[in-house]
């Protein structure tokens, strides 16, 4: 076994594209963490609520989403609470963004994900970007699906390293590269080790804690991260550095603007801060 690192921080999002929460443990199961992106806020015509089209759904970032007595809870932006089952929260929801919205656990079979095209390179594919439309925000998009039966864009845990946002913050040193701009599932503290080393883990078998998971592919980066999350302040250059320094093939798509990588699930189990993360032999 090769070491990696340890958790540095554990977090989860229930509701798709609003703030989460800080874990101390997680079980994570075949699905990805527990809780997490359970739920999203959809509108009449079957778009899935996500920040990458921050025209029409950046509001979203203004909520924060938890899990309290197995129930999700949400936290709108003047500190009223409400639990999702609990209808006031989609008319408070509707008013907040301006248009009749819902709080879904499921996603219908025609909805759909909208994501601003950003005019950095390496932000879409060629090929996505050959199809984008402006939509009635004035706001160029392409559109897409979660993947299949979640609210997922992609992957189901999405993992970061302290050495890149450390080597981002060197070449951007005005920047704030707090990691929950990247809404991350883990933190790795990864020591003294080199920016992007991450890029190398791909098809690696990782232990940590109790769960093991694959690195599957690099996470390609959208405009949330630029946006202001919390306290937060938006700042467009983030996704500028990382369009300069950092973008690297994504299966045949091309070379993306990419900072961290998406895992699989291999084997459930409970994961704590301060767990170590372990390369497996053979892996």
């Amino acid at each position: 076994m090769i070491s990696i690192g340890t958790v540095a921080a554990l977090r989860r999002y229930p509701v798709k594209s609003m703030l989460g929460e800080d874990l101390a443990s997680v079980v994570v199961t075949q699905a990805g963490l527990s809780g997490d992106r359970t739920h999203a806020v959809l509108d009449e015509a079957g778009a899935v609520g996500s920040a990458k089209h921050p025209r029409k759904w950046g509001r979203l970032l203004g909520c924060r989403s938890r899990i309290a007595d197995d129930t999700v809870e949400v936290e709108l932006p003047d500190g009223v609470i409400r639990t999702v089952d609990d209808p006031d929260v989609d008319t408070r929801l509707s008013k907040l963004l301006e248009r009749p919205v819902f709080v879904a656990a499921s996603a219908p079979a025609h909805s759909t994900l909208e994501r601003a095209v950003p005019e950095y390179e390496g932000g879409v594919p060629d090929a996505v970007r050959a199809t984008a439309s402006v939509d009635s925000t004035g706001e160029e998009i392409t559109v897409g699906k979660v993947a299949s039966g979640t609210f997922f864009d992609y992957g189901r845990v999405h993992l970061v390293t302290t050495s890149s946002l450390a080597g981002l913050k060197a070449v951007y040193p005005t920047g704030d590269f707090d990691p929950r701009r990247f809404r991350p599932n883990l933190v790795v503290d990864t020591g003294g080790a080199p920016a992007f080393i991450e890029d190398g883990w791909q098809d690696w078998q990782l232990r940590v804690g109790e769960a093991l998971f694959r690195v599957v592919v690099p996470t390609p980066r959208c405009v949330v991260p630029t946006l202001g999350h919390d306290e937060l302040k938006a700042d467009p250059g983030i996704m500028r550095a990382i369009a300069r320094e950092h973008r690297v093939p994504v299966f045949d798509l091309g070379r993306l603007a990419c900072f961290g990588v998406y895992l699989d699930v291999l084997e459930p189990g409970t994961v704590r801060l301060g767990d170590s993360i372990t390369r497996q032999n053979g892996s």
